[in-house]
């Protein structure tokens, strides 16, 4: 068997992230073969995930080696992430040099904030798909979807999905399938309310109620964001 060449993979890691829009891709991701994954934060301290738990950064913005794989998690985080420029700053550069720029769930409005998916056809949590264009994005409501080096993933779970086809284009079909069955990744969900369109109206208006209640302003801010952007770009 040839060897796999090297590939090194840094996640995005910031207070308040989902766990799962990262700790799914990386799993899939660590099994490319010859990967090396960084977590990378602003500093060496544990980071708060939204799960109740901390993750521990493998690396800083200032340690960090440069990735084959940029990946922005998501998590109600992302709107902190999004107005500080450190980590703008750090995102720009590390995608200027890699070779795939990706995200899942909310991390897309991350890329975003950094000037990243203008023009680029992507996707994110259906909560806040409505939030793509204003980043110049092309939203697409698909689970996980290319263009060119960007790759984007849906919801929370979209990022094991994301994680198996991204492993596809890089390793090949059958090294992809090859991890799944490792992780016997063969879904079959108890209910069939995984989307909003699948979901009972009631359970819908259920979590759209609590998801706005705890999002608070977070459009306003996220627009101010994507004005800002527009701004120093000097974009109409």
């Amino acid at each position: 068997m040839p060897q796999l060449s090297p590939i090194r993979v840094a996640f995005l890691l910031f207070p308040q992230v989902t766990q799962l829009d990262l700790t799914g891709p990386a799993q899939v991701l660590s099994r490319l073969g010859n990967a090396t994954l960084d977590l990378v934060t602003k500093t060496a301290e544990p980071v708060p995930a939204d799960a109740g738990f901390a993750l521990v950064p493998t690396a800083t913005f200032d340690t960090a080696p440069r990735p084959d794989i940029l990946c922005i998690p998501g998590g109600f985080g992302t709107q902190d992430a999004m107005e500080d420029e450190a980590t703008l700053a750090w995102v720009r550069q590390v995608a200027d040099g890699a070779e795939w720029i990706t995200s899942v769930c909310t991390g897309a409005l991350v890329l975003g904030a950094a000037g990243l998916l203008d023009g680029y056809r992507a996707t994110t949590h259906w909560a806040s798909h409505h939030l793509l264009a204003a980043f110049g994005a092309i939203p697409v409501k698909e689970r996980v979807v290319f263009d060119r080096n960007r790759v984007t993933g849906g919801g929370v779970t979209a990022g094991i999905d994301f994680a198996l086809a991204l492993t596809a284009a890089i390793r090949g079909e059958e090294h992809a399938k090859f991890v799944q069955l490792s992780l016997e990744y063969d879904p079959a969900p108890p209910f069939d309310a995984g989307s909003p369109e699948r979901a009972d109206p009631e359970l819908l208006a259920r979590y759209q109620a609590m998801a706005a209640k705890r999002a608070g302003d977070r459009d306003a801010r996220t627009l101010a964001v994507a004005e800002r952007l527009r701004n120093r770009a000097g974009v109409p």
